[in-house]
């Protein structure tokens, strides 16, 4: 399993993380988003979002339809999951919220306060996240949106708080590997 967290300007995190901590679960659709996040949230007790019920009803509907989003679609989400970030740190509060913030710039919108929180990359092929695409159901991303996912696809660079992890293990394998990177288990 790869993972790479790191914090602030090229310096990795050597020490357990600070709280209150948001942890932002990103990636393409289909790469296990809301099943990690939804195992660490039972495990930790912490406040959990799914980010896609903070799209507009238009987001959704043109997804459904399978167009994909364009940034003017997504300004006013990103908005809502920032809000959900900062109101989660400013009330001192640990949280989980699934966002696939695919491109810096997204990133940068949810992030904002520039500490408080990490993005917790689950980074797998095209071919592999494609296979769980056509094994789910009722979900409005159909998976003919995959290719425009991935063409939107800027992984994180080392000035990005994140850890990278690869979709290939169980999730709660994967959701026992944060833990340990974020030190709240030895």
């Amino acid at each position: 399993m790869t993972t790479n967290m790191r914090k602030g300007r090229d310096s990795s995190i050597s020490t357990p993380i600070a709280k209150p901590v948001v942890l932002v679960f990103m990636g393409v659709s289909g790469c296990g988003k809301t099943t990690v996040a939804a195992i660490l949230a039972g495990r930790l007790g912490w406040r959990f979002e799914e980010g896609d019920a903070l799209h507009p009803q238009s987001n959704v509907e043109k997804m459904e339809a399978g167009y994909p989003l364009t940034d003017e679609d997504r300004a006013p989400w990103l908005e809502k999951v920032a809000e959900w970030v900062d109101d989660r740190l400013a009330a001192r509060e640990n949280g989980l919220i699934t966002c696939s913030a695919l491109k810096r710039s997204y990133r940068d919108v949810i992030n904002r306060r520039g500490t408080g929180l990490v993005f917790v990359f689950l980074a797998g092929s095209k071919e592999t996240i494609a296979a769980r695409l056509a094994a789910r159901h009722g979900h409005f991303m159909p998976s003919s949106l995959l290719d425009s996912q991935f063409a939107d696809l800027e992984e994180p660079t080392p000035d990005e708080p994140e850890i990278r992890l690869d979709v290939g293990p169980a999730p709660g394998v994967i959701a026992q590997h944060i833990l340990k990177e974020l030190g709240l288990i030895d």
